[in-house]
């Protein structure tokens, strides 16, 4: 690798508060962003239901290819597009959207899992996928569509990833990309291919799963009006790893690709945390840690677990906010600081925490039914949610350290919340590991850094990493602490944690 002239690849990365359009300037050393474009995303509640707004999110992405068109003109090579998993959109036999796609929060699924099961043994479906049994997967949701509106899903051509759909709109391809595909229980890793036998018989129509593509694929070039109506040329529309922490992942800046002695947290709304495997692990273990194999670029896997996240703190900044204590994040981690240690703690994958209607009034019920104190106070209320997020990581270390046979010597947190200084010393201390926080920006960073792989500019994955560790300035985190975290362990233990 050497220095080139600058080139510039788009990477449209939509999470579940907010979406962007950001530029990576790749000189064939390092690579750096440029925020173009920010718009809101979240669910939008239809009658009963909640939806995404995914024609918001599409005029979103148009304004950010216009001010990328503006910025960087004939520099752009290509652009693609990362999201969340397992939600969808259905397709028409003339390409028309079938209804507004789903939220995954949406409560259809409740109990639709143990439904499931009594038509498919749990170690049947578990075979055939590989997957963590969460009820917001896409298997689950299709179940629920077929009982409650049987005669849309029999109007569906084709079903599409969020993210694939995004890449019809701006080349018309009819692909769903690897990634994604592994994060709906619908798709079998011993195949590589949709897991049909398992759809038929749960009598759903495997036909419209499309072709399954891997990452870096270039998929066409931009559409003739889309392009016109930006100011761009017709340039390439490249699949990244579409499922946001398959990008983040690629992005890890490790030089230990390959190796299961290192872990990685991507770490949002949602804490996914696992290692990179070379294939997926589908033994009894794995069902028994519900631990999941979702797709990796150059055909590895992601053995991880998800985990609730900050999703309880964004919950709880949400209900303060409500009430009238609108304070920032940083604001709140001081408060979480200087807080008591270890007075209370939450499982924080109990399902009381999944979508309640108030995220403080659900810790403190959980507090109340397990003996243990409420917290008292702002600071108290966020320290419980890190101190157990912490301490949730830690079991699922020593899960993932169970199942590939290789203790982890360093712990890679990558994503927004590898900004909370707090949480990264915590996990450090719970887990007993260096931590090292960073790149903030690696979902965006994979994105964009696999476009260049894919035009030529970069050879390996390993390349990739080598760039975001030229790039990057991670800060580690020494564990320390460890009797006090070891006691508190053990009272977690109790939690179902």
């Amino acid at each position: 690798m050497g220095t080139m002239s600058e080139q510039c690849y788009l990477g449209v990365d939509l999470g579940a508060e907010s979406g962007r359009v950001v530029a990576g300037l790749f000189d064939g050393r390092s690579v750096r962003l440029e925020q173009l474009h920010r718009f809101a995303n979240g669910p939008v509640r239809v009658g009963d239901t909640l939806r995404w707004n995914v024609l918001g999110l599409w005029q979103g992405i148009q304004d950010g290819l216009a001010a990328a068109a503006d910025r960087f003109g004939n520099r752009i090579r290509s652009v693609g597009v990362d999201t969340w998993g397992v939600d969808y959109v259905l397709m028409s036999a003339t390409d028309e959207l079938l209804g507004l796609p789903w939220h995954y929060r949406d409560s259809r699924t409740t109990g639709m899992l143990a439904t499931a099961c009594e038509r498919v043994p749990r170690e049947e479906i578990f075979a055939a996928t590989g997957l963590q049994f969460m009820e917001l997967n896409t298997l689950y949701q299709l179940l629920a569509m077929q009982r409650d509106n049987p005669a849309l899903l029999d109007q569906a051509q084709r079903l599409l990833m969020i993210p694939d759909y995004f890449h019809w709109l701006l080349c018309g391809s009819r692909v769903v990309e690897f990634t994604n595909a592994t994060t709906t229980q619908c798709y079998d890793p011993s195949r590589n291919d949709w897991a049909t036998e398992l759809l038929g018989r749960f009598e759903l129509p495997s036909e419209i799963f499309p072709e399954v593509v891997p990452p870096g694929t270039t998929l066409g070039r931009l559409r003739d009006d889309i392009a016109a109506a930006a100011g761009l040329d017709r340039i390439d529309v490249i699949t990244p790893a579409t499922h946001d922490t398959g990008s983040a992942v690629a992005a890890v800046p490790t030089g230990r690709t390959g190796s299961c002695n290192w872990t990685y947290i991507s770490s949002g709304t949602w804490s996914l945390m696992g290692a990179e495997v070379p294939e997926a692990v589908t033994g009894p273990e794995t069902l028994a840690a519900n631990a999941t194999n979702e797709g990796g670029v150059d055909g590895t896997f992601r053995l991880l677990k998800n985990i609730m996240g900050l999703w309880l703190v964004q919950e709880c900044r949400r209900a303060f906010s409500r009430d009238g204590r609108d304070v920032d994040y940083g604001t709140l981690t001081r408060q979480a600081a200087e807080a008591d240690p270890f007075v209370s703690l939450v499982n924080p994958d109990d399902p009381s925490f999944l979508k309640p209607p108030c995220m403080p009034t659900a810790i403190r019920d959980f507090c109340r039914r397990t003996g243990q104190p409420e917290p008292d106070s702002d600071g108290a209320m966020i320290r419980c949610a890190l101190e157990s997020l912490a301490l949730k990581y830690r079991a699922v270390l020593e899960q993932i350290e169970s199942l590939t046979g290789e203790p982890s010597e360093v712990i890679h947190v990558v994503g927004g919340g590898s900004q909370n200084e707090l949480l990264n010393q915590f996990t450090a201390d719970a887990c007993g590991r260096p931590v090292v926080a960073g790149p903030v920006e690696a979902t965006a960073l994979g994105n964009v850094l696999l476009q260049a792989r894919a035009t030529g500019a970069l050879d390996s994955l390993a390349d990739i990493r080598e760039i975001v560790a030229n790039s990057a300035q991670p800060t580690t985190f020494s564990p320390s602490n460890a009797t006090a975290w070891d006691d508190a362990r053990n009272r977690f233990d109790t939690l179902g944690g």
